[in-house]
């Protein structure tokens, strides 16, 4: 089996934010790296070219397929920050219904900017993204 695309890079993170060109986006990552940090007690790495990550877990699915990826993170893209912090398993309905303006992947959630929706709703989604994946598969910090 193909190993996953993304994989963890040595680009820094902070070399990685201060490229951000638009300026609202690169002050919202750094506001959202040092909430990361201080939420998940994790340093940052960058996986891929444009994915911040907080942690590791690796995964086995039934398929056999296996491998290795971050645990939280996110990604100040050009149209909206990407946040991964909802693993997919658990419905968060109560508490995104507290979060204000965004949109809703399988696994991420879509923000035009910080200044759309509470930071302290973010961080308890953070902190229970990762509680409920850590009850599925076994997660590291970095």
């Amino acid at each position: 089996m193909s190993a996953n695309k993304t994989q963890p890079t040595d680009q820094t993170v902070e070399d990685f934010i201060a490229a951000v060109e638009h300026p609202t986006r690169r002050a919202d990552a750094q506001v959202l790296d040092a909430m990361f940090r201080r939420v998940t007690g994790w340093a940052p790495q960058m996986w891929g070219p444009t994915l911040i990550g907080y942690g590791t877990y690796h995964y086995t699915y039934e398929s056999g397929r296996a491998g290795d990826f971050l645990a939280t993170g996110f990604s100040p893209r050009k149209a909206n920050l990407v946040l991964y912090i909802m693993p997919g398993y658990t419905d968060f309905s109560d508490i995104m219904d507290r979060l204000g303006k965004h949109k809703l992947g399988k696994s991420c959630l879509y923000i035009n900017k910080l200044a759309d929706v509470d930071l302290s709703v973010v961080e308890e989604l953070v902190k229970a993204g990762v509680d409920d994946l850590s009850n599925r598969w076994p997660v590291k910090g970095t």
